[in-house]
């Protein structure tokens, strides 16, 4: 029954055009393929892919749309660059990039955080949110726990990730063994995982733990009060999500990202991911995918 009330159960990916021939490099496996943004442009539409993770990206199973954050801004910009369709390709979180890089799909719409691994074998846009993590857990769990750190403390204590996400590893640095992580292929198997007592937590960004609650609101369960947030370097870890590329895609991507500058921030873009539970709070600021990947230094912050 959580699956209806999600309302993102029945996610099917939209048909998918057959990719042209393609050739892979054997270095880096990436599809060598026409220029994404000529052939989407006289194409009239562009696939994305997406991972079924509200409110990203996920089905809207009553209306009939791949809705969400991502594809809305998705739509958006490719209007502004003559495309004026998207396609979606449902694909395991996990899967993503493999896909991109077999020609499944020309760009990652996903929500997906912007990691320094990940930029090794693709290209990202520049972010479009920042945000924190969280933790949900039946309102009944006898379990205190406030964070990674807690888990790793408590031999039986179970956290649930979905597979592929960067929770894995804020959890695996906290000293979670392997043996306590469940792993789940989509936020809905791990929201059902926490309700059955598979798991204890399911650990997921806050925007996603805000948007399930609104969608189950009469089930026995709730965020974690007082979350203790992963760190890295003695901060605070704060999660960048943007859009994905095949590297050999510049022109797309390049073509993307000075669209992308012109939206993000604008009354227009606050409007338009408002409903997923995006507020200015969640806006990236001058971090850019660059700084993200490691290879620009961030920005100096303002005194004031």
């Amino acid at each position: 029954m959580i699956r209806f009330l999600l309302a993102i159960c029945t996610a099917v990916g939209l048909a998918g055009i057959a990719p042209p021939a393609e050739a892979a490099d054997a270095a880096t496996g990436a599809v060598a393929q026409p220029d994404s943004l000529q052939r989407a442009v006289q194409a009239g539409r562009l696939r994305i892919g997406y991972a079924n993770e509200a409110p990203f990206a996920y089905m809207d199973s009553r209306a009939g749309r791949l809705t969400g954050e991502a594809p809305e801004i998705a739509r958006v910009i490719l209007g502004r660059l003559g495309v004026g369709e998207v396609e979606g390709v449902l694909t395991e979180f996990g899967a993503l990039i493999p896909g991109l890089l077999a020609g499944r799909f020309d760009m990652i719409a996903a929500g997906m955080y912007v990691l320094p691994d990940r930029c090794h074998q693709i290209a990202f846009s520049n972010p479009t949110y920042g945000v924190g993590d969280g933790f949900l857990q039946r309102t009944d769990s006898p379990r205190e726990l406030h964070g990674y750190a807690d888990v790793a403390a408590d031999p039986a204590a179970r956290v649930g990730v979905v597979v592929g996400a960067v929770q894995n590893d804020y959890a695996a640095r906290a000293g979670v063994p392997p043996s306590q992580v469940v792993v789940f292929p989509d936020v809905v198997s791990a929201v059902e995982g926490v309700v059955a007592g598979r798991a204890d937590v399911y650990a997921a960004t806050a925007l996603t733990l805000n948007y399930v609650l609104t969608k189950v609101p009469d089930w026995q369960i709730d965020k974690v009060a007082r979350f203790v947030q992963p760190t890295e370097n003695g901060e605070a870890v704060r999660g960048y999500g943007a859009f994905g590329f095949r590297k050999g895609d510049v022109a797309l991507r390049e073509a993307f990202d000075r669209e992308l500058a012109q939206f993000i921030g604008t009354p227009a873009h606050q409007r338009l991911v408002e409903p997923f539970g995006f507020t200015g709070a969640e806006l990236p600021g001058d971090v850019s995918a660059a700084q993200l990947c490691g290879q620009a230094p961030a920005p100096v912050a303002d005194p004031s």
